[in-house]
């Protein structure tokens, strides 16, 4: 008969950001991120982005005491850095209703609606037009 696992608690968060989508896993731990299978230092290379994903962790005095696990698509760097970002912020939330005000004043929990626009017609790209001349 197989042993049944020690159930932690575990909270769920999706976040977004222009073309990325990150889903959150937080569970009860140490303070280990992982991302798409490897670590924070291995996924991404600077700084900035290591202190992005963070961010809401380091608000909530929570670094510690939960570990990240998160499944991130599309974009590039910064957009899924963005997006995990968000997706831990919603699972806070989840896991704890009283971090809310700091998250909402931090900004943590509002979804980026900036996207790249479209290319019309006539145009080169979104807004860029072919080089205009009287003669």
């Amino acid at each position: 008969m197989a042993k049944a696992k020690s159930v932690k608690n575990v909270f769920y968060g999706t976040g977004r950001r222009k073309k990325s989508i990150a889903r959150v896993r937080l569970v009860e731990g140490s303070g280990v991120v992982t991302i798409n299978g490897k670590s924070i230092d291995e996924y991404f290379g600077t700084e900035v982005l290591k202190t992005i994903v963070r961010q809401p962790l380091t608000a909530t005095n929570t670094v510690a005491k939960y570990d990240v696990i998160a499944k991130v698509v599309g974009g590039g760097f910064t957009g899924q850095a963005g997006a995990i970002r968000h997706g831990i912020a919603r699972a806070l939330n989840e896991a704890n209703s009283e971090f809310r005000p700091t998250l909402k004043s931090n900004g943590y929990l509002t979804r980026d609606p900036r996207m790249k626009e479209r290319k019309k017609y006539g145009l080169k790209k979104a807004r860029k037009a072919p080089q205009f001349s009287k003669r």
